[in-house]
């Protein structure tokens, strides 16, 4: 089991920062991918980063040259730093973990921390 705890949602202007914090109840060594995705109202869920266990990570076109994901291993910790945000960025953004034990996979999600955007 993984448990995960989204932190550093809130309001902020558009133009300005957030950084967004997932805390992973084991190290993150043994989860294979850790991602960022969220959801705007009436819009389906979408992957915003991912990073993998040997730290390659991946962006949606969105959201590439303003958001950079990292990870903290001592800190058991996945951060989402967000800069230049815009109003578009504006939706409740959720921390995934893949995790594989032997040949299954296991997927578990946080329970989302809400980031608004005004204009």
């Amino acid at each position: 089991q993984v448990q995960l705890v989204e932190s550093g949602g809130g309001l902020v202007q558009a133009g300005g920062s957030l950084r967004l914090s997932c805390a992973a109840s084991r190290s993150t060594f043994s989860i294979n991918r850790i991602g960022w995705y969220r959801q705007a109202p009436g819009k389906e869920r979408e992957r915003v980063a991912m990073i993998t266990s040997d730290g390659s990570t991946n962006y949606a076109d969105s959201v590439k040259g303003r958001f950079t994901i990292s990870r903290d291993n001592d800190k058991n910790t996945v951060y989402l730093q967000m800069n230049n945000l815009k109003a578009e960025d504006t939706a409740v953004y959720y921390c995934n973990a893949i995790r594989r034990v032997g040949v299954e996979l296991y997927e578990y999600w946080g329970q989302g921390t809400q980031v608004t955007v005004s204009s």
